[in-house]
């Protein structure tokens, strides 16, 4: 597949696709290569058909991840071998809409007074504060932070899309006392390994620390940081075209999810039935 493997990367590249994208892409090829024990490119449109029912039904992967399945397999032969036929035998999946978990002021209060850690601390802060991905989280570089801007720079966000968020004063002193003890010279948050970022697991298996220390129940990742910064903004009446440009978000169609989870807009709207003049029912005795 080597030949395979380098054309789709190309194809890839050529499209902008980020580094961790193409990994997996040329991963879940692999994988269906591995379970026929053929070269893709042998492979037929039913074969496919039969493979993605094989993920759903035998091996009982969640959607999420069937769902990359059906977007790399129609790349790889669409844009890759320009196979059309098989592009046709590809169903479309749909994706369920699922409202996000968000934690509330006073379980964010919980969750970063138990981080006792300052680095760790540091970081879930910067994730809430500037609504970030833990993937731009461990790619921010001290110099990304600008004090007297009061901006962070996002370099290479997701679509490798740059973009500026607020700085907080409040996460700007806690910079600072971090960097007091730290040091950190290149990355902001770097790996134990020098010269090199903090990966993406160790901030995932940390939160999931915190949030069992702080007492939390709710089903809820490092992402929903991410989610929380979006919702309270909303809830304190930032106008959702801001939070798109700050969310880095390429349509605010994508933005508009924190219109159903927003307490404050939810909680304000009267329900129709406060409008009726209903009489109240009166007893009657049983004989």
């Amino acid at each position: 597949m080597t030949t395979l493997r380098e054309r789709m990367i190309k194809d890839m590249q050529l499209r902008g696709f980020s580094i961790s994208t193409q990994k997996i892409y040329v991963y879940l090829i692999a994988c269906l290569a591995k379970h026929y024990n053929l070269s893709p490119d042998k492979i037929t449109g039913k074969e496919v058909q039969n493979y993605i029912l094989f993920l759903m039904n035998k091996r009982k992967l969640h959607w999420s991840s069937v769902n990359q399945a059906t977007c790399a397999l129609p790349f790889f032969y669409g844009q890759t071998l320009q196979r059309s036929d098989i592009i046709l035998s590809i169903p479309k999946r749909k994706t369920p809409k699922q409202l996000p978990e968000i934690l509330s002021t006073e379980e964010l209060e919980r969750f970063f007074a138990v981080t006792q850690n300052r680095k760790h601390r540091a970081m879930f802060m910067t994730a809430y504060a500037a609504g970030l991905r833990v993937s731009e989280v461990v790619r921010l570089k001290v110099t990304d932070i600008d004090s007297s801007r009061m901006m962070i720079q996002i370099k290479k966000g997701k679509g490798q899309r740059d973009r500026y968020s607020i700085l907080s004063a409040k996460l700007l002193k806690e910079l600072r006392t971090y960097w007091e003890q730290y040091k950190p010279k290149e990355w902001l948050f770097p790996s134990y390994k020098q010269g090199y970022p903090l990966g993406k697991t160790t901030p995932q298996i940390i939160f999931m620390n915190s949030k069992k220390k702080a007492g939390i129940t709710k089903k809820v990742s490092f992402h929903t940081l991410r989610h929380c910064f979006a919702t309270h903004l909303l809830e304190t009446g930032v106008n959702i075209r801001t939070i798109q440009i700050l969310m880095g978000h390429s349509t605010i169609r994508t933005t508009s999810i924190y219109l159903h989870v927003a307490r404050k807009n939810l909680t304000a709207t009267q329900s129709p039935l406060e409008l009726l003049d209903i009489p109240d029912i009166k007893l009657v005795k049983k004989i």
